[in-house]
Order: structure tokens, then sequence, then C-alpha cells
């Protein structure tokens, strides 16, 4: 059997087709529709979404209650640059060559999947590296995580984003790794559509916090 033909064999009752590929045999649903790796991925994208909305629901009712805001030992303490701003355009840019990779290997190119994967995890890596050091300045300047709600509110929001983008640099290192063993084709990448999906999401949460932190004006000042 050549490396492209596929076989009708029985799967639980669902007739499948067999697909040899270099990294293996891929098992295919025949009926189609969305894949296992890509639904999980969506239903946890989901329940990450009412996650974060409940933690913009706690900032935004601690920021109304409050007669001012940022507090006045606080107004000046959150600059966009020398590394929020760049971090942030790194982490935007970091989306747009993980869909690179997406659109690669649909097309069956491996290397540039590869090349948009190692170009998407050191900008995420690199990201990580920004905020910390911006948390450094921060506490050197007293913005700590017990200063009052300000301090607590801005390290629970950033904290929780920056363990979810350790998460999908996690993720990307081992998509990869499975990227330069071989194991992505055209017809099987279910798992770097999945971790497309994730980054994309934390993407756009970080633009939600950026605007939420850095741009949206205080009051009472």
């Amino acid at each position: 059997m050549s490396a492209d033909t596929h076989a009708p064999v029985p799967h639980g009752g669902v007739i499948a087709t067999l697909t040899h590929e270099p990294g293996g045999v891929v098992l295919h649903d025949a009926r189609g529709g969305i894949s296992n790796p890509i639904l999980g991925m969506l239903l946890f994208i989901t329940s990450e979404i009412m996650f974060f909305a409940g933690l913009f629901a706690a900032y935004f009712n601690v920021r109304a209650t409050a007669p001012v805001w940022p507090p006045l030992d606080f107004q000046d303490k959150l600059h966009v640059l020398p590394l929020v701003g760049p971090a942030t355009l790194l982490l935007i840019t970091s989306s747009l060559t993980c869909q690179l990779g997406v659109w690669a290997i649909r097309r069956g190119d491996r290397t540039g999947l590869n090349r948009a994967i190692a170009v998407t995890l050191v900008l995420g890596a690199t990201f990580l590296v920004m905020q910390a050091m911006d948390y450094i300045i921060l506490y050197s300047e007293g913005v700590r995580l017990d200063a009052g709600t300000f301090g607590t509110t801005y390290y629970t929001l950033t904290g929780f984003h920056g363990a979810h983008v350790l998460g999908g640099v996690i993720m990307l290192s081992v998509i990869l790794y499975r990227g330069m063993a071989g194991q992505f084709s055209a017809r099987h990448h279910d798992a770097v559509e999945a971790t497309s999906l994730y980054w994309h999401f934390v993407d756009v949460v970080w633009i939600a916090l950026f605007s939420t932190l850095y741009l949206l004006p205080g009051h009472g000042i």
C-alpha cells in the first residue's frame, strides 16, 4: 500500500480510514466534523473565558468602588515603556507567526511549520522574560502583591495570564519537538490547530488586560 493509500476500517462502529504517514499510521474519522483535540481545546478555552471574566469583574468592582483609581501612591507606577508596550507587540506578533505555522502545515509544509512555531516560541518566552523584568521594577517602586487592592488586582490579573503564557510556551515546545520529528502533515495536525487556538486566546486576553490596566483612564484624580 502506498504512502497515500486510504483503507476503510471499522473503528468503534464508525467507518474510518487509515492513512500511512511518515510519522506513523493516522486514523481519520470519515464522518468529518471537529476532531477531539480541537473540541477539547474549545471547551477548555470556554472555561478559561469564564475564569478571566470573573477576574475582570472583580477588578472593575474594586475600581468602581474606590474613591480614587489608581490610588494616589500608585498613579505613576504603570508605564507602557520601556517594557510592557514592546512586550505586547511581541505577543501580538507571535499570534501571527503561530497562524503562519498553521497555514504552512495545512499546505503540507513541515519546514514552514517548524520555523513559524520556533519563532512563536521565542517570542512567547521573551514576553515572559520582559514581564518578569517589569515585575522587578514595580516591586522596587513599591508596587507589591500586598500593596492594597491595587497591587493585589494587578498581580492577580497579570500573574494568571503569565501562567497561561507559560503553559502555551510548553505546548509550543511540544509542537516544535513533534514537528521536527515529522509527526505532522497536511492531513494530521490537529494538535497544531488546537495549540494555535489556545495561543490566540492568550493573546486576546493580554490585549484586554493591557487596555484595562495601562490605557483605561483613572477616576477621582
